[in-house]
């Protein structure tokens, strides 16, 4: 790595999981960039059999969409099944719609799913 992104790098470790995504979202909208990963063609498995996409999908994206009426709850149930301290659990719950999770399992994403709607939040999976 070049000397000049040291510095960069080690202030970036410095922060949390929350405000690095924030600096993403913002690196997004200044480049007018995706830091998605691109999806290569690949014509032959556009081509692969149906019994393959009916698969189900190993990770999910937890997105938080709206905290409930009791944010309390929420910030709660989100502290419970994340690794979240308390000040990033209340931000997420208060800027929702937020990503607390971008590649969960099946069962974590249900359970995240579940803590959450039963606070009175709303969970979207994809």
């Amino acid at each position: 790595m070049a000397k000049a992104y040291d510095k960069i790098v080690d202030e970036i470790a410095q922060l949390t999981l929350m405000e690095v995504a924030e600096l993403v979202k913002a690196l997004e909208t200044k480049f007018g960039v995706s830091a998605a990963m691109p999806m290569a063609a690949a014509p032959a498995a556009a081509a692969a059999p149906a019994a393959e996409a009916a698969e189900e999908k190993s990770s999910y994206k937890v997105t938080l969409k709206e905290g409930g009426p009791d944010k309390i709850k929420s910030i709660k149930a989100l502290r419970s099944v994340t690794t979240l301290g308390l000040t990033e659990a209340k931000k997420a719950v208060e800027e929702a719609p937020t990503v607390i999770a971008e590649s969960a399992s099946k069962a974590d994403a249900k359970k995240m799913k579940e803590a959450l709607e039963a606070a009175g939040g709303k969970v979207e999976l994809s």
